[in-house]
């Protein structure tokens, strides 16, 4: 019995915490029967409420009824507006369309020559606006456009004074083609400033300043200075004549393609970017070359003097030992007594020992002529390798993921093939300057040899 009153005392709570705040139970409850009495007066209550809200709606249908017809009689009377309007469209689409008949009608062949007329300011607008004319006269684009769109409104006709501007911008145009003007205008400098400076313009190929080249921009309409200048001096040099020399002729750097050979030029790398662009390997060679020349360099300034100082001592009766052929003839002199056989075998050793020092370093010029276009193969290699594997990972669609690959190729080739030419003709150089010096201590060795002989003979 317990258990089943504390159930239901659970669902009288429930029920209250349902039924919500109302005045009846509000109040805390002390009982069972107190809390019943307050159930039953909430309910009560809500059936009053219900009550008065109905009524309330029956009172307000007779509002409703009333705004129903008024928003149906509203309804007829924007139809019937609707219907008036549409009848209005279609008698003034009539009346248009007689009016363009007849617009067209009245028009005749002129319309043709409009056409033409927008046809050919457009096209002018877009060649002037890229034009090195329009750095002077920058306000005939905004013109230009606005009659194009005039006439092909179809809503206006161009003026007398607009079709005359028309044909006089095409001859100014046409005019300033051919000639060479000098004017003020603003320039953005390599540092991004922008300077005030006297430029020129050589009719519609090239604008230049004092040693310099200028480019226009036509999406900005600004004039800057190139990147890099072409290297070239002879034709910075004629910009700098075409604003300081009053002759009327001038030697002019001209560009016909308005521009186009200008940026090829600038765009060229020169020599230390080419050099750059062979990498490692290409460092490697240059070094190797430079090393291989100033070796080079030095045996022939050793064995120039060398040369001198034997060729000296061929005109000379004595002995010097400040030469290879000096210390051969002491060695003859210091054995004059000895057989011949001995002094054959001490002059040989006195050559033996002089041969060294006239072929040294000869060997390693010799290995730099041959090592050089191996590592220029090398360089090939590895430029190749780079080049495919942009291959592999962006395709062929664009050629300059593969432009450094086979840059470094190519450069690791030229550099390899252009130590390698000079080492080789240098070796010839020095060793042909080496095998004459012992060519003349041996033909000397050999004629000393023969009188000592004919001596003992005669003994």
């Amino acid at each position: 019995m317990k258990r089943i009153y504390l159930n239901w005392l659970g669902a009288s709570v429930l029920a209250v915490a349902v039924l919500g705040p109302s005045s009846a139970v509000a109040q805390k409850a002390v009982s069972i029967d107190e809390l019943l009495r307050q159930v039953e007066q909430g309910r009560i209550n809500d059936n009053q409420e219900n009550r008065q809200r109905e009524e309330r709606f029956r009172a307000s249908r007779a509002d409703q009824q009333r705004l129903l017809r008024d928003a149906e009689a509203a309804k007829r009377a924007e139809e019937r507006r609707s219907e008036q309007l549409e009848n209005e469209f279609d008698a003034n689409e009539g009346a248009l369309a007689d009016l363009k008949a007849l617009y067209n009608e009245r028009l005749g062949a002129l319309k043709e020559l409009f056409g033409v007329m927008q046809q050919v300011a457009g096209d002018a607008r877009g060649r002037f606006d890229s034009s090195l004319t329009n750095i002077q006269y920058p306000d005939r684009g905004q013109f230009l456009g606005d009659l194009a769109k005039k006439i092909g409104s179809a809503s206006q006709l161009p003026s007398i004074e607009e079709i005359e501007r028309l044909w006089f911008e095409l001859q100014r145009e046409m005019t300033e083609s051919g000639k060479i003007v000098r004017f003020d205008t603003a320039v953005i400098t390599e540092d991004g400033t922008e300077e005030i400076m006297e430029v020129a313009r050589v009719g519609l190929f090239n604008i230049v300043s004092d040693g310099k080249y200028l480019d226009f921009d036509a999406n900005t309409q600004k004039v800057s200075e190139l990147p890099r200048q072409p290297e070239q001096r002879r034709f910075t040099r004629s910009t700098s004549d075409l604003l300081n020399s009053d002759d009327a002729l001038v030697r002019f750097g001209l560009d016909p393609t308005l521009g186009g050979v200008l940026k090829s030029l600038v765009a060229r790398p020169n020599l230390v970017e080419r050099i750059q662009q062979g990498g490692l390997v290409g460092y490697l060679i240059i070094a190797l070359g430079i090393i291989g020349l100033l070796i080079s360099l030095e045996r022939m300034v050793v064995l120039g003097i060398a040369s001198r100082k034997v060729t000296a001592q061929l005109n000379s009766s004595t002995p010097s030992n400040d030469n290879a052929l000096g210390r051969v003839l002491r060695v003859c002199d210091a054995n004059k007594s000895a057989d011949t056989e001995t002094l054959e075998l001490k002059m040989s050793e006195a050559i033996f020992k002089e041969t060294p020092a006239l072929n040294r370093a000869l060997l390693f010029i010799k290995i730099i002529s041959v090592v050089a276009p191996l590592m220029g193969l090398l360089g090939t290699v590895t430029g190749m390798i780079q080049t495919f594997q942009a291959i592999t990972l962006y395709g062929t669609g664009d050629p300059k993921l593969m432009a450094g690959g086979i840059s470094q190729a190519l450069v690791t080739t030229v550099l390899g093939l252009t130590v390698a030419i000079p080492m080789v003709l240098l070796h010839t150089l020095v060793s042909g300057r080496s095998r004459r010096i012992v060519q003349v201590l041996q033909e000397q060795s050999a004629g000393i040899l023969a009188e000592h002989a004919e001596r003992q003979g005669e003994r």
